[in-house]
């Protein structure tokens, strides 16, 4: 692939592999995107079974609006990815994902869910946001998912899924199991699962956001 570095193609192939192996999605069902340059991403192509996702699987859109600047199609997803990278300048991964807990509960009805049964939850990940079902691949969709994340790094996609925008890789990934882990434990405990203190979940965010402002 013309103007990515070799290894860099290498870890974000090596990424899908593990995202599918962790059991965060099913076959061609979930996308993930990687920032290259100021002006430009990676991303799984259209149909991509992760599991076995092969370097020419890989395309490369541009960032401002999408459009492919080498590979094949990209998933039809690209816009949310192109929308969230775009709107998050500290964001160099996004990942969409489908794992039975979460998926589970962005299928519910209902009140709104307190996720924040572990410490992961507001320390790691911060307040979730819920987008409401929209056609897979719509522009209502990418424009929906770019404004849920624009202050989120977790959004419930109704019907759907879950997308994460992270610093890297490794945490996009780390986001998700969190995630996924207090969505099993939501699940399987039902009415008896208590949320974190109020005062504990808020001091935790306070936490998290303070180690931003020093990675800035």
């Amino acid at each position: 692939m013309k103007n990515v570095h070799d290894e860099t193609l290498g870890l974000f192939v090596d990424t899908c592999h593990k995202i599918a192996e962790r059991g965060l999605l099913r076959c061609s069902c979930g996308n993930l995107s990687l920032r290259l340059d100021e002006e430009r991403f990676l991303i799984t192509g259209t149909g991509s079974w992760m599991n076995r996702l092969r370097r020419e699987d890989a395309v490369v859109c541009r960032i401002s609006d999408g459009v492919v600047l080498d590979g094949k199609k990209p998933s039809s997803e690209a816009g949310f990815h192109a929308g969230t990278l775009r709107v998050r300048p500290n964001v160099n991964a996004v990942l969409h994902f489908q794992s039975p807990y979460a998926t589970a509960l962005a299928c519910r009805r209902g009140d709104a869910i307190d996720y924040a049964v572990i410490p992961e939850i507001p320390y790691y990940i911060g307040s979730i946001a819920r987008v409401p079902y929209l056609r897979p691949g719509s522009t209502e969709l990418a424009e929906a998912v770019t404004e849920a994340m624009r202050n989120h790094d977790m959004a419930l996609l109704a019907n759907h899924g879950q997308v994460t925008a992270a610093r890297d890789l490794d945490q996009a990934i780390q986001n998700a199991e969190f995630f996924e882990l207090a969505c099993q434990i939501l699940w399987i405990g039902g009415n008896a699962v208590a949320a974190m203190p109020p005062e504990e979940s808020e001091h935790l965010r306070r936490l998290r956001a303070e180690r931003s402002a020093r990675a800035v």
